[in-house]
């Protein structure tokens, strides 16, 4: 459907099952017959990238005729998912997605989500659900943050409260991994066996990541029962990748525009990759038919898609939200932003990184940087920008590292580290207020305060950047771009760093 073709009808349908054949010509819908699907994902966190991403994969895999027994059932485990799971079940869990190509919309109707788990304090109806022998993949999408990892040292953090609960209380979990725990016991104890836990995160290692949580949390509770898991269940690593923003009030009226009443729309880039490790121990549809990748080893992809693509996402973030940039393709329209992402990609980041089969890094910056700069996709700094206590740990600081061990640049890096600083101390350059943006922005406010009188503060930060502040290369690099971006501004920091004069 071209822009011109998308326009405001005087009557919208409400989403369902029975109206699917009632909906505008153009809207793709499912060919296959819904009331024959049958459950065998369960997938925790059903936020618009799992729709946009693997619901849809699994839908056009259903659309050639296949893999209607492998259907699935949403979950959640926080008080807010109980508002989607209402306003999905009242659409018989169908959601839009639409799809903002830069000179087009199109609009599809996905079909592979059949139910959705109540939401419960101690996710009895959860553990149930995963403990159905139909269940043979349990996947997530928790974000990058929810793994409970010690982001310095990579361990697992057992100090949390939720997980001191879990452990000592393993019956009623509170936790995603606890309640995928109960479920492997119910299964061990029944015979039913195992089922695959797949990981849809931003992390590189996801799979690794989800083993390391769930056997660890199991052994402080339950050894025997760890050892079962460690023998018998898998944890492919995959790299994921579409870019679907949050939905707003502006989304909400895109899908009216075409005549859809969705409580819960999806916009999406017109690009998905998903590269996945061939480990599954119950089995998996067969994702590869409708384009993704089955490899037996995912770290190359991961590597080149979370520190180029995640990574700049930092980059340009950062940047942008001290100018009061709204979102990422204004961001690349501002010509020192997109001028200082192209250098630190192709100089500090990508010779740290491997090609791999289609495509080699500096290619993939291109494709990126097309990407962000879709003027369509309404993707906000302060959405990217969002968690940096993660994302800058996961993303950027192992390139920071990887140079420093090479002896190549690192100083557009250490910019922006500074800018990351320099953006939570809480005010954009125009004077305007940053809200509060990170789980730990109290602590990172403070320090970030404290490192404009003494950069070395914001770098003391262990838990983000180990031994670094010990590194004189990179603290001197920090220091001098932190002081510009106080003294001079950003635009005059990127501009330094442009001319080669930071």
């Amino acid at each position: 459907m071209s822009v011109s073709e998308v326009h405001t009808v005087g009557v919208t349908m409400k989403l369902n099952n029975a109206t699917l054949l009632d909906l505008p010509a153009r809207v793709v819908r499912p060919k296959y017959d819904r009331s024959k699907l049958t459950p065998g994902i369960v997938h925790i966190g059903l936020g618009n990238f799992h729709r946009a991403h693997q619901a849809w994969y699994l839908h056009r895999l259903m659309q050639t005729g296949e893999a209607f027994d492998w259907a699935i059932i949403g979950a959640g485990v926080r008080p807010n998912d109980a508002a989607q799971r209402q306003r999905l079940a009242e659409q018989d869990y169908l959601t839009t997605l639409i799809e903002l190509d830069p000179a087009a919309t199109s609009a599809e109707i996905v079909g592979s989500m059949i139910d959705f788990a109540p939401v419960e304090v101690h996710n009895t109806a959860l553990i149930k659900q995963m403990a159905d022998p139909a269940i043979r993949i349990v996947s997530l999408t928790v974000t990058e943050s929810g793994y409970f990892i010690d982001p310095t040292s990579g361990a697992f953090d057992a100090n949390h409260a939720d997980i001191q609960h879990d452990i000592a209380n393993p019956e009623v979990p509170r936790t995603a991994f606890g309640a995928m725990i109960a479920a492997l016991r119910i299964r061990r104890t029944t015979g039913v066996g195992p089922f695959t836990c797949l990981s849809c995160d931003n992390l590189q290692g996801n799979g690794d990541t989800l083993r390391q949580t769930i056997l660890s949390m199991t052994h402080l509770s339950d050894p025997s029962l760890a050892s079962w898991i460690d023998e018998n269940c898998t944890f492919p690593n995959s790299m994921v990748d579409c870019i679907a923003p949050a939905t707003g009030p502006k989304e909400l009226d895109q899908v009216l525009t075409l005549g859809i009443d969705d409580a819960a729309p999806v916009t999406h880039e017109n690009f998905r990759q998903w590269v996945i490790e061939d480990q599954f121990c119950a089995g998996r549809p067969a994702w590869e038919k409708i384009g993704a990748q089955i490899v037996p080893d995912v770290h190359d992809h991961e590597v080149m898609k979370i520190r180029l693509l995640n990574g700049g996402h930092q980059i340009i973030a950062n940047l942008g939200e001290i100018l009061g940039i709204d979102t990422i393709s204004e961001c690349m329209v501002h010509p020192l932003i997109n001028a200082v992402f192209r250098k630190i990609a192709e100089s500090e980041i990508a010779p740290h990184v491997k090609s791999v089969p289609g495509i080699d890094p500096f290619a993939y910056v291109d494709l990126i940087q097309t990407r962000f700069a879709n003027p369509r996709i309404v993707d906000t700094t302060r959405r990217v920008a969002f968690d940096g206590s993660t994302r800058h740990p996961g993303f950027v600081i192992p390139s920071i590292k990887d140079g420093l061990n090479a002896g190549t640049p690192i100083v557009g890096l250490a910019l922006v580290e500074a800018a990351w600083a320099r953006m939570c101390a809480g005010t954009r350059e125009n004077g305007s207020s940053i809200a509060p943006n990170d789980p730990c922005w109290a602590e990172l406010q403070a320090k970030a305060l404290d490192a404009q009188l003494d950069p070395s503060e914001w770098i003391k930060q262990a838990q983000y950047y180990g031994d670094l502040a010990d590194d004189r290369r990179f603290a001197d690099a920090f220091f001098r771009c932190l002081r510009l971006v106080w003294s001079d501004g950003i635009e005059a920091a990127a501009q330094a760093y442009l001319e080669e004069r930071l």
